[in-house]
C-alpha cells in the first residue's frame, strides 16, 4: 500500500512516498481503507521537530521512520478479533491514537474499534476526516471539561480555524452565546456559523468587551494571551486553554477570582466520536474544508497547514 513516512525530522521534502505491507488488525481493530486525512498544525509540528515528534507519536525504542497523522475517514475492510460493533463495508471516521502513533497518512489504517464512529450518511468523506481531532478538542475542551450548559456566555479565539469553527457551533448546539475572535477577513464566515457577536482581534483588546465569559476556549499559543484570557472570564468562570500551559501568574490570577482552568490534550475516544457524529448527522455542526489535496500532492497540505491561515480544514483525498 502507499503511505507517507518520515525518517527524519525537517522540511516537506522529508515527507516521502512509500510501498509498505497493508497493516493486519488486532485484538479490538479494524482495518479501514481510507478514503481522506485531516491535516492539523501538530502534523507539521511533528514533521519538523524532533521532540514534538518523540512527545506525540511515543516511539517505541530503536524505531526510525514514522508514518504521520491521527484523522481518517474510510470503509471498514476487515474487523479484527472480539470487534462486533463494525463489519465490513461500514463507512467510519475517527482519530486515531492520539497522543500516540495513529499511522494515519496511508492507504489502510489498523485502528482501535473503540476510537470510531460510524459515519452520517449525509456527510462525506472529506468533511468526516475534518471533524476528528478538530472537533474532539473542541468537545472536549467545552463538554468534558467545562461541562457548557445553555444560557453560557462562551468565548471562542481563533474562530476561523480548525477547532475554533467547530468550537462555535458545539457551544451554540448547547445554547450558549457565543463571542467569537478572529481577524476581520473571517468575520462573515465566523458570523454564518452562528457566533453571536464578533471581535476583531487586530483592532480591538478582546479583554476590553468581554469580562463576563462563563468559559473562555483559549487556543492561542501565547502565556499573556491566555493572561487576557482568565482577565475576560467573570468570577467562578472557566478557562480551557489548548496550547499554552497555566504557569504561577496564571493560576495564581485564576485563583484570586475562583475560575477553574483547564490544560487539556485531546485523546481518541469513540464514545465522543459517536456524539460528533450525531451532530453532523443532524446538521448541527458542519465541516468547512477550504482545502483539499490529492494524495500525490501531501507535502502541499503541510505547506497550507503551516500559513497559519486556514480557514476550517485541510483535507487530502486518498
Amino acid at each position: 500500500m502507499r503511505a507517507i513516512t518520515l525518517k527524519e525530522n525537517g522540511g516537506i521534502e522529508n515527507l516521502r512516498f512509500s510501498e509498505i505491507e497493508r497493516p493486519k488488525p488486532n485484538h479490538g481493530e479494524v482495518l479501514v481503507k481510507v478514503k481522506a486525512i485531516s491535516i492539523n498544525p501538530v502534523d507539521a509540528g511533528v514533521r519538523r521537530d524532533k521532540a514534538t515528534l518523540q512527545r506525540m507519536l511515543r516511539p517505541k525504542e530503536g524505531e526510525d521512520t514514522f508514518i504521520l497523522g491521527w484523522d481518517i475517514s474510510g470503509v471498514v475492510e476487515e474487523a479484527g478479533s472480539n470487534v462486533t460493533e463494525f463489519e465490513k463495508g461500514d463507512e467510519v471516521f475517527g482519530m486515531v491514537n492520539f497522543p500516540g502513533n495513529g499511522r494515519a497518512y496511508a492507504e489502510y489504517v489498523a485502528a482501535p474499534a473503540n476510537q470510531l464512529a460510524l459515519k452520517p450518511k449525509n456527510v462525506s468523506h472529506e468533511e468526516a476526516a475534518a471533524a476528528t481531532l478538530a472537533a474532539l478538542t473542541a468537545w472536549q475542551g467545552l463538554v468534558t471539561n467545562a461541562k457548557i450548559e445553555k444560557g453560557d456566555k462562551v468565548l471562542v479565539h481563533a474562530a476561523g480555524g480548525g477547532v475554533g469553527h467547530y468550537a462555535v457551533q458545539i457551544a451554540k448546539s448547547f445554547g450558549a452565546h457565543v463571542i467569537a475572535t478572529g481577524s476581520s477577513s473571517k468575520k462573515d464566515f465566523v458570523m454564518k456559523l452562528g457566533a453571536d457577536e464578533f471581535i476583531d482581534y487586530t483592532a480591538e483588546k478582546f479583554e476590553d468587551k468581554v469580562k463576563d465569559a462563563d468559559i473562555v476556549l483559549d487556543s492561542i499559543s501565547d502565556p499573556d494571551h491566555l493572561l487576557r484570557s482568565i482577565a475576560a472570564t467573570k468570577e467562578g468562570g472557566k478557562v480551557v486553554s489548548i496550547k499554552s500551559n497555566f504557569g504561577d501568574v496564571h493560576l495564581n490570577a485564576a485563583k484570586a477570582r475562583g475560575l477553574q482552568t483547564f490544560r487539556i490534550l485531546v485523546e481518541s475516544n469513540g464514545e465522543d466520536m459517536k456524539q460528533i457524529a450525531k451532530l453532523l448527522g443532524e446538521g448541527k455542526v458542519r465541516s468547512h474544508v477550504s482545502a483539499r489535496y490529492k494524495f500525490e500532492d501531501f507535502p502541499k497540505s503541510h505547506e497550507q497547514i503551516e500559513t497559519g491561515k486556514t480557514m476550517g480544514k485541510i483535507v487530502v483525498v486518498v
